[in-house]
C-alpha cells in the first residue's frame, strides 16, 4: 500500500474505537494487511450457512445491517444497523465459530476486511485491540466518560474523583491520643496542628472522636474541667470504612449519620480519618450541611429548600464525572432522609409511633435509582394491635399519609399519576393484607395486573418498624420461588417491551422523533433483574445488585452480566445529563425528563447507545431462553 494511502487509512480509522487508542505500529500492522470491498444494496456479507467467519469487518463507507432468525435467536432478536467506523463480527472470530447473524448490505456499502488469522495476530499483538474486542461495551463506556470530564471540566470546580478508594483519599497519617490524655493537651495539639478531630486509640485500635464541633457542646459550654482525661467526652459510637472503600461510600455515610468524619481502620487498626473536607473541598454545598439542615427542618420552606441542595448537588457530581449508579444512590440517600423527616414531624402532630407502621418506598426509590426527575411511588404497611381493626389504624394513619404526600409534592416530587401512594387506602395497608394482595398478583393475577404491579415488588423500608418490611419479605420469596406460572407471566409481560432499535434505522424513534430512555432503555434492564432476582432468591432491590448475584446464581457468564451493568449505567448516565441539561437551561423538564432526540448525540453517545440498546435486547434473549417465550 502506497505511503499516501497508508497515512490516509490510519487518519480515518483513528477517528473511532478501538483504533482511536491503538499504538501506531500496530494500526500499521492492520492497515498493511486491510483489503477493500464493496457490496451492493441488500447484499450478503455473512450469513450462518457460510461456516466459520473468515474475516473481520470495519464498515468504511455505507450501512449494514444484522437480522437474526428470531426462532433461533439467543443474542439479538432484531435488525441492527451497523455504521462508518463499526466492525463484526467479533464473537464469531474471537469463538472461531460462524455467524448467528446475516450481515446485509443497505443501499451500498464499502468494508474493510482483514483475513481471520491477521484478527487473530492483531489480538495477541495489540493490548488495545484485544480489551476492545473482548469488553467491548466497557471499552466504549470508558471513552465517553473520558470525553464527559473533559466537557465538564471547566463546570466544575471539585475535582475529587469518587470513585477513588478512601486508601488515595487519605492525605496524612491520622492524629491519635490515648484515652487518659487530658482535654487540654488534645485541644492544644488540635489548635497546633490545625486538624479538626482527634482519634483516642488504644493498641492501634480506635475508642473515640472529638471534634471541633463538640468541643462547643461538649466542652465550652458545659465548662468542663480540662484536666480530665478526653476520652470522657468523646463520642464512642465510631463510623469507620476499610481503605478500599470508595470516597462515595463515606460521603454517603456522612449524610445517613450527620457526621464530618469517617475513620478508616484495617483489620481494626487505625490507618486514617477522612473528612467531609477532603471530599468536598470546593464543593458550595456539602452533604453533611443538607443532611443537618434537613434534620433540624421544621416547616415546608426549609424543606423546599433542602430538596433544592439536593438537586444542586446531584448537579454538581454528575459535573465531576460520578458514575451514574453511585449518584442515583446519593440522590436516593439523601431523598430518604428528606422524606424521613418529613413523616416525624406529622407523625408528633397526629401522636403517632414509628414503631406502629412502616412508609415502604416504591419503584425507583425502592431501588435506590432515582434521577433528577422522579415522581413519588410509596405505601404503608402496619401492624394491627390487639382490640383493633385493620380498618381503624387506617383511617388513623391516611391524614398523616396525605400531609407527606402534600409536602413531598411542594419538594418537587410529583403525585404519583397512579395513585401509588401511601395516602391512597389501596396502599395503606397491614401485614397480612400486603400479603393478601401479593398472593393475589402471584397465584391469579391476570397479566394486565401484573404490569402495573411490578414495581410493588421493589419495595423497601424507608422509615419506621423495619421488622415489617422484612417480615413482608421473608414471606414473600419462597412464595414467589414456588410458582413458576408467575415468573413465566412477568417474563412475557417485560418481553412486551423491546429496547428502540431500528428496522430502516439505527433507532426506532417515537413521537417528537424521541427515545424514552427510561421506558425503553432502563425498563428492559429493572424487569428482567427483577424476575432473576424473584428466581433466584435474592433479596436486594437495586437493579445492579439483583443482576450479579442472581446471574451467578443462573450459571449466566460473567462477562455477558458485566456488559449488561454497563449498558444499563451508560443509559441511567445518558438520562442523568439530559435532566441536568434541562435544569442548567432552567427548561422545565416535566414532560421529556426521559425523552432524548438521538440525533443530538454526537457519534460517540450514538453508537454507545445503540450498543447499550443490544444489550438491553440480548438480556432480553436471555430471560425469552430461561422461561421458553
Amino acid at each position: 500500500m502506497p505511503p499516501s494511502l497508508l497515512g490516509a487509512t490510519i487518519a480515518h480509522l483513528q477517528r473511532f474505537a478501538p483504533f482511536s487508542f491503538m499504538e501506531q505500529e500496530h494500526l500499521a500492522f492492520l492497515v498493511q494487511r486491510l483489503k477493500l470491498g464493496y457490496y451492493a444494496g441488500g447484499a450478503v456479507i455473512l450469513s450462518p450457512g457460510q461456516g466459520v467467519a473468515a474475516h473481520f469487518y470495519v464498515i468504511r463507507q455505507g450501512v449494514v445491517q444484522g437480522e437474526q432468525d428470531v426462532v433461533r435467536a439467543q443474542a439479538d432478536s432484531a435488525w441492527l444497523e451497523l455504521h462508518e467506523g463499526e466492525c463484526f463480527p467479533l464473537g464469531a472470530l474471537l469463538s472461531k465459530r460462524g455467524v448467528t447473524s446475516t450481515y446485509r448490505a443497505g443501499v451500498g456499502a464499502f468494508c474493510y476486511e482483514l483475513a481471520a488469522a491477521d484478527f487473530l495476530e492483531l489480538i495477541g499483538i495489540s493490548a488495545a485491540f484485544r480489551d476492545f474486542c473482548t469488553r467491548r461495551i466497557a471499552c466504549l463506556l470508558e471513552q465517553s466518560k473520558r470525553v464527559i470530564q473533559s466537557q465538564y471540566a471547566n463546570s466544575s470546580s471539585c475535582r475529587q474523583s469518587m470513585n477513588s478508594p478512601l486508601s488515595a483519599v487519605i492525605r496524612r497519617a491520622p492524629v491519635t491520643c490515648a484515652p487518659a490524655t487530658t482535654l487540654r493537651a488534645v485541644l492544644e495539639t488540635m489548635h497546633e496542628l490545625g486538624i479538626g478531630a482527634m482519634v483516642a486509640t488504644e493498641d492501634g485500635a480506635p475508642r473515640g472522636i472529638l471534634t471541633l464541633h463538640d468541643v462547643l457542646e461538649r466542652v465550652a459550654l458545659p465548662k468542663l474541667n480540662l484536666d480530665q482525661p478526653v476520652i470522657g467526652v468523646m463520642s464512642a459510637d465510631l463510623a469507620a470504612l476499610p481503605p478500599s472503600a470508595m470516597a462515595y461510600e463515606a460521603a454517603l455515610e456522612m449524610a445517613r449519620c450527620g457526621i464530618r468524619h469517617v475513620l478508616v481502620t484495617d483489620a481494626g487498626q487505625l490507618v486514617g480519618v477522612i473528612s467531609e473536607k477532603d471530599l468536598f473541598t470546593l464543593q458550595r454545598v456539602g452533604l453533611r450541611q443538607v443532611s443537618g439542615a434537613i434534620r433540624g427542618a421544621a416547616g415546608i420552606a426549609a424543606f423546599e429548600q433542602a430538596a433544592g441542595d439536593i438537586r444542586q448537588i446531584a448537579h454538581n457530581m454528575l459535573a465531576q464525572g460520578v458514575a451514574a449508579e453511585q449518584l442515583t444512590q446519593f440522590i436516593s440517600t439523601l431523598n430518604d432522609l428528606l422524606t424521613g423527616r418529613i413523616i416525624e414531624l406529622e407523625c408528633a402532630a397526629d401522636n403517632i409511633q414509628a414503631a406502629d407502621f412502616c412508609w415502604l418506598a416504591l419503584g425507583s426509590e425502592g431501588r435506590f435509582e432515582q434521577t433528577l426527575n422522579t415522581d413519588q411511588d410509596n405505601g404503608i404497611i402496619f401492624a394491627v394491635p390487639h382490640g383493633t381493626t385493620a380498618e381503624q389504624v387506617r383511617r388513623r394513619l391516611l391524614p398523616m399519609a396525605r400531609r407527606v404526600n402534600d409536602a413531598l409534592a411542594a419538594c418537587g416530587f410529583p403525585l404519583c399519576a397512579g395513585g401509588v401512594m401511601a395516602s391512597n387506602p389501596q396502599w395503606c395497608l397491614s401485614l397480612e393484607e400486603w400479603q393478601d394482595k401479593f398472593a393475589g398478583w402471584i397465584d391469579h393475577g391476570a397479566p394486565e395486573a401484573l404490569l402495573h404491579a411490578a414495581i410493588f415488588f421493589d419495595f423497601r423500608a424507608l422509615h419506621g418498624a423495619d421488622d415489617l418490611a422484612a417480615a413482608l419479605h421473608d414471606w414473600l420469596r419462597p412464595r414467589v420461588a414456588a410458582n413458576p406460572r408467575f415468573l413465566h407471566q412477568l417474563a412475557a409481560n417485560a418481553l412486551l417491551n423491546r429496547p428502540p432499535l431500528g428496522l430502516v434505522r439505527d433507532f426506532a424513534v417515537g413521537r417528537g422523533h424521541t427515545l424514552d430512555l427510561k421506558l425503553n432503555g432502563i425498563t428492559p434492564f429493572v424487569d428482567a433483574a427483577r424476575i432473576f432476582a424473584l428466581a433466584a432468591g435474592v433479596a436486594a432491590t437495586n437493579t445492579v445488585q439483583r443482576l450479579r448475584p442472581a446471574a451467578a446464581k443462573l450459571n449466566i457468564p460473567q462477562a455477558e452480566t458485566e456488559a449488561w451493568v454497563g449498558a444499563l449505567h451508560f443509559i441511567q448516565l445518558l438520562r442523568l445529563r439530559h435532566q441536568h441539561g434541562e435544569g442548567s437551561s432552567g427548561e422545565n423538564s416535566a414532560g421529556n425528563a426521559n425523552a432524548i432526540d438521538p440525533d443530538k448525540l454526537n457519534d460517540l453517545d450514538r453508537r454507545i447507545l445503540k450498543e447499550a440498546f443490544r444489550q438491553a435486547r440480548k438480556l432480553q434473549s436471555r430471560l425469552a431462553l430461561e422461561y421458553r417465550l
